[in-house]
């Protein structure tokens, strides 16, 4: 069966975004942006919510752009070529690769898992991902743990007032004192 991991950059006191909405803080640098995209490799389709949607978009035609580098047109094409489910209630459209969801998140879950195919199955977002935690369809969670404090904002962790623990798989230390840390859910 396909898992469902939930991997976002996070500052150390645990937010996705600032309180002023911003993310400037995660612009990775080469070694970090090489991780990312070998994690992205091993992803069968990415569920997003509409904000990281509208934010991603950019690398939808990215490929356009003179002034990436070779490592930037690399992720490009993998994130275009990547099959995408949005979950939104006032987008109409999508483009590229992705397609609005039929359904709830749950049913879609439970339908790309019983669908043949390889790959993760992939959520970006924290409001997406508190949703499937709270239906604990959440099997992995990794987090790119950023050297700052920004005090406030968007949490990685939902707020759902229910235990679950989780084993360490991985970890990793950056040149750039980034930290992964990869951690299944116990079951």
């Amino acid at each position: 069966m396909r898992s469902v991991t939930y991997s976002m950059s996070v500052s150390l006191d645990g937010y996705i975004v600032g309180p002023d909405g911003t993310f400037d803080w995660t612009v990775p640098d080469e070694e970090t942006f090489r991780f990312w995209t070998d994690e992205i490799r091993q992803v069968g389709v990415h569920l997003l919510g509409r904000r990281l949607y509208e934010t991603m978009l950019y690398w939808e035609t990215a490929d356009r752009d003179p002034s990436l580098d070779d490592s930037q047109r690399e992720w490009t094409a993998l994130w275009k070529a990547l099959p995408k489910v949005v979950f939104s209630t006032t987008l109409s459209t999508v483009q590229g690769g992705a397609r609005l969801a039929s359904g709830g998140l749950t049913e879609e879950i439970e339908r790309l898992r019983a669908e043949p195919g390889q790959g993760e199955i992939a959520i970006g977002g924290a409001r997406l991902a508190a949703e499937a935690a709270a239906s604990g369809l959440i099997d992995e969670y990794r987090a790119m743990v950023y050297p700052v404090l920004v005090g406030g904002g968007i949490p990685f962790f939902p707020q759902h007032e229910r235990r679950v623990d989780l084993e360490l798989a991985e970890t990793r230390t950056f040149g750039s004192r980034v930290v992964y840390l990869r951690y299944l859910v116990a079951r």
